[in-house]
C-alpha cells in the first residue's frame, strides 16, 4: 500500500515540477519527452509515467511500449530503493539482482536529471 501511494505523490510531484520548474520543463524540451514506468517483477503494483513538455500523464499499469522501466523484486526492495533514489542505491539493488532496468540505461540517467529538479 505504501508503494502504491508513493507512487501516486511521484505522479503529483512530477505535474507540479512541469508547471512550477522552469529548468524541469527545459529538460523535458531538450529530450522531447520520457515514457517509463516502476513495477514489482510479479506486477502486483506498477505506475507508468508519459512526459512530454505538453503534460504528464500517469496510469496504473505498465504497457508495454515504455523507453524504460524500473523492476523490483518487491515492495519492501522498492521502498527501500526510492526513498533514497541515488545511483548507488540502483547499482547496489542492479547487483544484488533485486532491481532490474528494462530499456536503455541512457535513458534512466535522463530520469535522474529530470528527477533532481523536483
Amino acid at each position: 500500500m505504501k508503494l502504491r501511494l508513493m507512487l501516486w505523490l511521484l505522479g503529483l510531484l512530477l505535474k507540479r515540477a512541469l508547471r512550477r520548474k522552469p529548468r524541469f520543463r527545459e529538460l523535458l524540451t531538450e529530450m522531447r519527452g520520457l515514457d517509463w514506468g516502476i513495477a514489482t517483477e510479479d506486477l502486483s503494483v506498477a505506475r507508468f509515467y508519459r512526459m512530454s513538455p505538453r503534460g504528464i500523464r500517469a496510469g496504473a499499469g505498465l504497457p508495454v511500449d515504455l523507453d524504460l522501466e524500473l523492476r523490483f523484486e518487491d515492495e519492501a526492495t522498492a521502498l527501500k530503493v526510492l526513498k533514497q533514489p541515488t545511483q548507488q542505491a540502483f547499482l547496489d539493488g542492479m547487483i544484488a539482482g533485486k532491481v532490474r532496468l528494462v530499456g536503455d540505461s541512457g535513458d534512466l540517467q535522463k530520469l535522474q536529471k529530470l528527477l533532481r529538479h523536483l
